[in-house]
């Protein structure tokens, strides 16, 4: 446990350092990661650097009074969040705004003022191998992008890998939870049946089993007359599709 939040804290004061060495012609957008089990959350510091921060103020403040109202904050938080594209084994996932902060309107001139911004999402059930995909797009014209991830406090999760492009706008993290359920090949194959069945219909699946039933007659030396009488039993109606969940 001692070693987990070591790491962490060793992690997160590096970042810090660089967060606070930013350039001050660009914005930078600092993504800090956190995986539980089927669900993650991201924490975004975004700072713009004096020679860049008027325009960027100038985009969140619509009405230009010099004062960013909750309404504005709330709108740009959901910009950045369209500009995110977050996937879990190739299936995309979207994240929720949890909170938004922004610093005074002067700090951000200064280029000092960081906007916080938390996200949440839950993950889709998988396998125990995971491949976390995060895609940052917002304002890349002047974006300098940074991104990592915190060590997991479950032991049952284990960071494998991580992949960036040179400028970090892309983001891949591979980890294994253990403890999640497979989709056996015996599941995928009962799965299949079931739905041939619902294709085959209340009446055609009567048909077949009867069918089947003659194919036993002819090949076991069971009395014709007692599988005949097997066969009239069967009633199309009790072969609905609620026998097969």
């Amino acid at each position: 446990m001692k070693s987990r939040l070591i790491v962490g804290c060793v992690i997160f004061l590096c970042f810090a350092r660089v967060v606070s060495a930013h350039r001050l012609d660009e914005y930078l957008q600092a993504t800090m990661l956190s995986v539980d089990k089927d669900h993650v959350q991201v924490s975004m510091r975004m700072i713009p650097g004096v020679a860049v921060s008027s325009s960027i103020i100038a985009g969140i403040d619509n009405n230009k009074d010099g004062v960013i109202s909750k309404a504005e904050q709330q709108a740009y938080a959901d910009r950045v969040l369209n500009d995110l594209l977050l996937t879990m084994n190739g299936e995309s996932v979207k994240p929720k705004l949890v909170s938004v902060d922004f610093p005074q309107v002067e700090l951000m001139r200064e280029g000092l003022g960081e906007i916080h911004i938390e996200l949440t999402a839950d993950l889709p059930q998988a396998g125990p191998n995971r491949r976390l995909i995060l895609e940052n797009h917002h304002q890349n014209g002047n974006a300098a992008y940074l991104v990592n991830c915190l060590v997991p406090r479950d032991r049952d999760i284990r960071i494998v890998g991580q992949n960036r492009n040179e400028v970090q706008s892309f983001y891949q993290l591979d980890y294994v939870q253990a403890g999640a359920r497979s989709d056996p090949p015996l599941r995928r194959w009962w799965t299949g049946v079931r739905a041939s069945i619902s294709a085959l219909g209340t009446f055609g699946f009567a048909s077949v089993f009867r069918l089947g039933m003659r194919l036993i007659c002819a090949r076991s030396s069971l009395p014709k007359h007692v599988v005949a009488k097997a066969i009239s039993k069967v009633r199309p109606d009790r072969f609905g599709s609620r026998h097969f969940s």
